[in-house]
């Protein structure tokens, strides 16, 4: 457990649920937590959702203190679209496999080799990649935002290649893709999901485009976290195979409890292989002393700040449209996706 219960003295017999809610009266706190969360944290949280989401919510807050239940670079988002607010992050080691695949100073590196080209960057990079990209995308609004931009125009797009390769797919855009990947979407295994798929006949399965082609070609929808739960309340059967990190199964089984949700399998054939590492650091023990002590605490040089704040200004306006519109539609069918 953190080192700084210890300071403090033990918290056994602390109403943790109960001091959470006193500190966040007391700090005029709000507590933003992303579907990747633990249930705890999900259900203690005044407002749960994607990157998107959860981006223009730090942005509209009028709290003082954000508490932010997600990994560093969310935390990171809500400090650059929100100065004046403390934001904490339960534990800073919250890292992101995304954001440690693109190392600034190679992005950089790799701009300057392409000058012709724009930088689309998924919203999964340090606030240092932000300032040297051009707009952030999440994956709920990626495609509306690609679709706004002159088709002549040449695009890198990173770090993640396996949700610009989708996209390049879907859309037939030449996108110059940077080769990172999440550590939890490359963990699903193709052939433990067929042997899933066959126990479960009719079961449609739903992907985040995250994950590897080779589970996207499989996909009866591919979509974004609040996508996906949108798909499953409007499909009309009763059992759905759920392809991105599990705890997303928490807020499904909350509002469909009629339904059954299966988490996709990794190589083991079990499902919490797949439990995003960084995500799971954040403890409700961890957000009660963040709120009581006011740390972990995002700092961001004011440089930097505005110029990762310009990206993230492009997303939050050119996603305007787009609200509502949680996913990147149906997937195509498996030749159509493979085929380039």
């Amino acid at each position: 457990m953190d080192a700084r219960i210890g300071m403090g003295g033990s918290l056994t017999g602390v109403d943790l649920r109960a001091e959470i809610d006193r500190l966040r009266k007391e700090r005029n706190a709000v507590i933003l937590a992303h579907y990747y969360q633990e249930p705890a944290l999900q259900d203690i949280a005044d407002f749960v959702g994607d990157s998107l989401d959860l981006s223009r919510k730090a942005q509209a807050t009028d709290a003082d203190v954000i508490a932010f239940c997600g990994v560093r670079f969310m935390a990171e988002t809500a400090k650059i679209l929100s100065p004046d607010k403390i934001v904490v992050l339960p534990d800073m080691a919250a890292g992101c496999s995304l954001e440690d695949s693109c190392p600034p100073e190679q992005f950089a590196a790799f701009r300057a080799a392409h000058p012709d080209h724009i930088a689309l960057t998924y919203i999964n990079c340090s606030a240092e990649v932000k300032g040297l990209s051009d707009v952030i995308v999440t994956s709920s609004s990626a495609e509306a935002i690609l679709a706004k931009i002159p088709p002549e125009q040449k695009i890198i797009f990173g770090p993640d290649r396996n949700l610009g390769g989708y996209l390049a797919r879907k859309t037939g855009r030449d996108l110059l893709l940077w080769p990172g990947v999440c550590i939890v979407h490359e963990a699903f295994s193709e052939t433990e999901l067929l042997k899933l798929k066959a126990q479960h006949p009719g079961a449609p399965i739903a992907a985040h485009p995250e994950c590897p082609a080779v589970i996207l070609d499989h996909a009866d929808y591919v979509g974004s976290t609040r996508g996906i739960l949108e798909y499953a309340q409007a499909m009309p059967g009763d059992t759905l195979i759920v392809a991105t990190e599990p705890h997303i199964i928490h807020q499904m089984e909350k509002a469909m409890p009629a339904k059954r949700f299966i988490g996709a399998p990794g190589a083991d054939g079990n499902c919490n292989c797949n439990i995003c590492p960084y995500m799971a650091l954040n403890t409700m023990e961890k957000l009660y002393l963040a709120l009581r002590d006011l740390t972990p605490r995002i700092e961001i040089d004011e440089d930097l700040r505005l110029r990762a704040k310009k990206s993230l200004d492009a997303m939050l306006a050119m996603a305007s449209s787009t609200v509502g519109q949680g996913d990147l539609g149906p997937a195509k069918p498996a030749a159509a996706v493979t085929g380039d």
